[in-house]
């Protein structure tokens, strides 16, 4: 039987994304998202719930989550849901939880709640994250002219012109060549 695990997820970051590598040097980047939803409770009132839930990048990606992203950034994350288990050290009780192993993070927005003061320069983190790479813009000059038209004289092969032919004796005379 055919199955198919895909999660798309979006809300915001709950903490600062947290970079390790393993052992043989492949990033790993531990997010945790919150997810927000409407509810309408018993007494005919709307509140709002959030789900939490653990995220894990790896290798490239991983490390541009921790260089882009903060507290309270909005992302969209696509992966694929992952169930893990453990036994806990200190009661010896199996516990286990449910993760997302994401496999593409888009970062939307400006990331976390006051960037744009941080991003004018008036906070440390402006200065630890650099900006992206931008595009250079395009010049919009016209584009060139065409060359300009040979004139008759000019089309006229250097041996007519030296006999004093004229381009309609040239034009002519080729035309007789032709077999058909």
């Amino acid at each position: 039987m055919p199955s198919l695990n895909i999660v798309i997820l979006m809300g915001n970051l709950t903490r600062d994304p947290e970079l390790r590598y393993t052992p043989g040097g492949t990033a790993v980047c531990d997010l945790g998202l919150a997810v927000n939803r409407k509810v309408k409770g018993k007494d005919g009132e709307w509140r709002e719930e959030a789900d939490f839930l653990s995220i894990t990048t790896w290798a490239h990606q991983a490390e541009l989550c921790k260089q882009y992203l903060r507290r309270g950034s909005p992302v969209l994350i696509e992966g694929r849901a992952r169930y893990e288990q453990w036994s806990d050290k200190r009661t010896g009780e199996q516990r286990g939880k449910v993760s997302i192993v994401a496999e593409r993070v888009q970062f939307l927005g400006g990331g976390a709640r006051g960037e744009s003061e941080q991003s004018a320069g008036a906070g440390p983190a402006a200065a630890q994250r650099p900006a992206p790479p931008r595009r250079q813009a395009q010049s919009m000059a016209p584009p060139p002219a065409p060359p300009a038209r040979p004139s008759q004289a000019e089309l006229i092969p250097a041996a007519a012109a030296e006999q004093g032919a004229s381009y309609e004796d040239v034009v002519n005379d080729s035309q007789d060549d032709i077999p058909f």
